[in-house]
């Protein structure tokens, strides 16, 4: 039997590698620029550099986005489109590591019904309200999930901003996307869906020990930016095991990212979670675990709004009109032409 290794996280959240179509080592089409922090000839892995120190304070966003219930609407045409009731929050945690605390400073909720119907109006369910996101094109079921994602960051930018302060470092759980024009900002992304490095870079990648990182590089992607990656503390398995891919705006020049990655190298391992209290130890951070929680509670009782919607579109439902009454059937008169 050939060698192999377990996934640490558990089967439920997918895998910390997750292998496309053409099998764990099928490259992306991005275009990486690899020769900017060090010649890509000289790619090796990069430790703590003296006289760098973690910030003061960090602060750590994450959003939550749950389905409430699948809908379809019927058009005056006869045709029909189907529709999605979706409930997100966002949250951020503040880590202040000087003191050794953590406190939530600040969360949102935020509901809708995402569909391309043109008819298609606000919901109330109860005392829930979810407002019309109309979506475009032909607005396929499948699609609908994804259109969630754009409210969901504009309600993180949200809270980010309201809580930042003078030299904190922000890190938000996932791709920077739209978030890119925030100073001193990191995207997080624990599972690796793409490989954007040739093999022999990502046998440096695959070969890092724990708390070290690659070299700066840079992709040519539409959400391209600057990039690299780094193991988080973890038992050596898996050639993966433990390797998270940080990011930063593409607006920084190079000194100013490379400034950034020797900072997360000093910051995120510390926040790194243990197997026995996070089944996808240890890439998702202990503060953003604990938020991913908060922010689900907030999202509320998923049973009570599927029936509150339920019961919204019953009664937004016309009843059908009365059937007519049926005449009673006439007597037959009896044999002998009598009175009956």
């Amino acid at each position: 039997m050939s060698r192999f290794f377990v996934d640490a996280w558990d089967p439920a959240y997918g895998a910390s590698f997750e292998a496309s179509g053409g099998g764990p080592a099928a490259p992306s089409s991005a275009q990486v620029e690899a020769d900017h922090e060090l010649p890509a000839v000289d790619w090796r892995a990069i430790g703590p550099r003296a006289g760098v120190g973690a910030p003061d304070v960090v602060l750590l966003v994450d959003g939550v986005r749950r389905i409430d219930a699948s809908l379809w609407t019927v058009e005056e045409d006869g045709g029909s489109y189907p529709g999605l009731a979706a409930s997100y929050a966002a949250g951020v945690v503040r880590c202040d590591l000087e003191r050794g605390a953590a406190q939530l400073v600040g969360a949102r909720v935020g509901r809708g019904l995402f569909t391309a119907s043109p008819s298609a109006a606000d919901v109330r369910a109860g005392s829930v309200h979810y407002p019309v996101h109309r979506v475009s094109g032909s607005g396929e079921l499948a699609k609908l999930p994804a259109a969630v994602q754009g409210p969901l960051t504009a309600l993180e930018v949200a809270v980010s901003g309201a809580a930042r302060t003078d030299r904190d470092l922000l890190v938000v759980d996932g791709p920077l996307r739209n978030r890119r024009q925030l100073p001193r900002t990191l995207g997080y992304v624990k599972t690796q869906h793409s490989q954007y490095l040739d093999a022999r870079l990502t046998a440096v990648v695959t070969g890092l020990a724990p708390g070290e990182r690659s070299p700066v590089f840079r992709l040519g992607t539409a959400w391209g930016g600057w990039s690299w990656y780094l193991r988080l503390p973890v038992a050596r398995g898996a050639p993966w095991a433990g390797i998270v891919r940080v990011e930063c705006s593409a607006d920084l020049d190079v000194a100013e990212a490379v400034e950034l990655a020797d900072r997360s190298l000093v910051t995120l391992p510390r926040f790194a979670s243990t197997p026995y209290k996070d089944p996808r130890a240890p890439q998702n951070l202990v503060p953003i675990a604990g938020l991913e929680k908060q922010l689900r509670r907030l999202l509320g009782d998923s049973r009570l709004l599927h029936r509150a919607l339920t019961a919204a579109a019953h009664a937004a439902t016309p009843a059908a009109p009365p059937a007519p009454a049926t005449p009673p059937a006439p007597v037959a008169p009896p044999p002998g032409g009598g009175p009956v």
